[in-house]
């Protein structure tokens, strides 16, 4: 797998809403991103979009509501993460309703994209999450998140390894690694698919 060099994307930062309904103006397909808190969101967001837009920490946990961008012809909604965020248990819960909310409530949401890290099978935080995009439906694009740990061999092994744990055909799998820029074109390629955007 080889870097991609996608041109920068024109992205406004909208703002950032603890009401997962809050209504956007004007109304756009939607994508939510949703991940664990350590998978490495907020990198692969930057670049995604070739700019440094969403906030990146050593200390996972640092997106606390729904933080709204905007593309050309449709909104990508960053929200927080799931799993050990080092956040009271109160906090932890409203992290999850919020995520919840968005994925199951919102009337323009067009799909998600939920990120895995390649490097280890799905948590019971995780496959919950499965069962939620299952219950509502929702489009889904699979990114596994810092392909660039593993050799190309390893890459391949744990692709095939998450994908029977997922239980999923292996090509609705996507490798990529925001830190190398590897797999970013065909991300850009399946959004645009999800948002109705022309090839």
């Amino acid at each position: 797998m080889t870097a991609d060099h996608p041109r920068p994307r024109s992205v406004e930062f909208i703002g950032s809403f603890p009401d997962p309904l809050h209504p956007l103006d004007p109304a756009l397909p939607e994508i939510a991103v949703i991940g664990r808190s350590n998978v490495g969101k907020s990198t692969l967001i930057n670049a995604f979009v070739g700019q440094r837009v969403a906030r990146t920490s050593r200390q996972p946990g640092k997106t606390q509501m729904m933080n709204v961008f905007r593309l050309p012809g449709w909104y990508l909604l960053d929200l927080p993460g799931y799993g050990f965020a080092r956040v009271s248990k109160a906090e932890r819960g409203r992290f999850r309703r919020l995520v919840d909310d968005v994925v199951g409530r919102r009337p323009r949401l067009s799909g998600v994209l939920w990120l895995l890290d390649v490097r280890h099978p799905p948590s019971a935080d995780d496959l919950t999450m499965r069962s939620l995009l299952a219950e509502h439906g929702r489009p889904t694009i699979v990114a596994l998140t810092k392909a660039d740990k593993l050799s190309r061999s390893q890459q391949l092994t744990a692709r095939r390894e998450r994908a029977r744990e997922l239980e999923v055909p292996i090509d609705h799998l996507l490798l990529t690694s925001g830190a190398r820029k590897l797999g970013i074109g065909e991300l850009a390629e399946r959004l645009d698919v999800v948002t109705g955007r022309p090839a």
